[in-house]
């Protein structure tokens, strides 16, 4: 089950470029029954794996503003490293009572990240010339810390958050935006996770079974990206995000029956499909 959970997130990702972290906790902590803090510091890991080799791959294409992605990190790993070691401090005061509080966060990053990533691909900013914003540095590191903080308590929103903010606050081209996010990911989520694994969180078993089917995931995923629509992928994914987040609503006990969490499947499914239909009618000058 590890293996083929592996494998379905990196046939994701490889399509997509996110959304890797943000599916794998919910799979760990609501079907394979993880506990939440062992489910995000191996999620830290086995994602931190497989974003170095992503990252690599970017910084060799020329696609990574690396000034950027090293100002970033100033804010994003400090504050990831605190919220790891915070996280173990209060587990260490109230035990296992953690555990409902910890998901109901996991579940509105989940929900943020979904949101983030159907406003990004439904409706992109128009194209223009890269332009530093005034204080860049500050902005790098404010919006690095944001990311990093949320990253070390969830596992969740390196990736479809931090490339939102690299469209809306820093103006990167459309090409580099997916190269300086993935090579920050790497640093970020090393970073997070060297924490979680002196604090004994990371379960090395299990990120190995996940990296044995993620890593053909990616590679496959990555070859018929080209030939999959990309714009519908990405709303799907959006969409399985926001449902993920639903469910592990319910698994922190919210007293909702079967038939409610149906009913937001629906919603949610119903939804990302009305929105793509009408994105696809108004600009159909997005590429598929």
């Amino acid at each position: 089950m590890m293996i083929m959970f592996g494998l379905g997130v990196g046939l994701l990702v490889g399509a997509t470029g996110v959304g890797g972290g943000s599916i794998m906790t919910p799979l760990l902590v609501v079907v394979a029954g993880v506990p939440p803090i062992s489910a995000i510091g191996t999620d830290l890991f086995y994602a931190a794996v497989t974003k170095t080799f992503g990252g690599a791959s970017h910084f060799r294409r020329s696609t990574v503003d690396l000034r950027l992605s090293l100002q970033l990190a100033l804010g994003s790993i400090p504050a990831a490293i605190g919220a790891v070691f915070l996280l173990d401090y209060i587990q260490g005061r109230i035990g296992f009572a953690i555990d409902t509080p910890l998901i109901v966060i996991v579940a509105i990053a989940i929900a943020i990240c979904g949101i983030a990533m159907l406003w990004q691909t439904l409706f992109p900013p128009p194209q223009r010339p890269e332009r530093a914003p005034a204080h860049q540095l500050i902005a790098a590191i404010i919006s690095g810390a944001l990311v990093g903080f949320v990253l070390g308590l969830t596992s969740a929103g390196s990736g479809a958050v931090l490339a939102l903010l690299l469209i809306a606050v820093f103006q990167l081209a459309p090409h580099r935006v997916v190269g300086t996010d993935v090579f920050h990911a790497a640093l970020l989520l090393w970073a997070a996770s060297i924490g979680n694994i002196i604090l004994g969180n990371v379960d090395f078993a299990l990120a190995g079974l996940l990296l044995l089917g993620s890593i053909p995931g990616v590679l496959i995923g990555t070859r018929v990206s080209v030939r999959l629509p990309a714009l519908a992928l990405r709303c799907a994914l959006a969409g399985v995000l926001l449902a993920a987040a639903g469910s592990l609503a319910v698994k922190a006990g919210l007293p909702l029956p079967p038939a409610a969490l149906v009913v937001w499947f629906v919603v949610v499914a119903v939804g990302v499909a009305v929105m793509y239909r009408r994105v696809r009618h108004t600009h159909p000058e997005l590429p598929a």
